[in-house]
């Protein structure tokens, strides 16, 4: 089951704000986050035909558009993406209780804590994106609130904190 333009087209333009404020964490900017937004909304274009639809297209295009943050960010050396969330989830100088709390995170719960908090992204788009039942993708996201909020010691810093970047 191949994806249609149209699909793609409407995923964009419905979501193409939480696509780039997620990769703005990855890239630095929302400048460079919305050129990437753009690469990666490109490459599944031109890679429609591959989608299979055993997912929801928007974890697909994620998929696609964090490779694409990925590749922007250094084009000379693989990163993996726990590595670039390690440097860019939030940046120290703007809050730096949330960024050291969210460092704390082990990589994948930091990663599910960013897709959801920062990507916003649903619990099915999540699991199909890191290739995890949603079962853990709950348990992941508790788990990782949880540790935030336990290291910030209030849980409205940590809505706040989420909610303004």
């Amino acid at each position: 089951m191949a994806a249609s333009r149209e699909e793609i087209e409407t995923l964009y333009r419905e979501h193409y704000l939480g696509f780039r404020r997620g990769l703005a964490a990855l890239t630095g900017s929302y400048e460079a986050a919305h050129d990437v937004v753009q690469e990666g909304f490109a490459r599944a274009l031109a890679q429609r035909r591959q989608f299979r639809g055993d997912g929801p297209l928007g974890a697909w295009v994620w998929q696609i558009a964090l490779r694409a943050a990925l590749d922007e960010r250094d084009r000379s050396a693989r990163w993996s993406l726990e590595d670039v969330l390690e440097e860019g989830l939030v940046e120290p100088a703007r809050d730096p209780e949330l960024s050291e709390a969210l460092r704390a995170l082990p990589p994948r719960r930091r990663l599910v804590f960013f897709l959801r908090y920062f990507a916003d992204m649903s619990y099915e788009e999540i699991a199909s994106v890191c290739g995890i039942t949603e079962g853990t993708v709950a348990a992941s996201i508790n788990q990782g609130r949880a540790a935030v909020v336990a290291a910030l010691g209030d849980p409205e810093a940590l809505r706040e904190g989420v909610t303004t970047r």
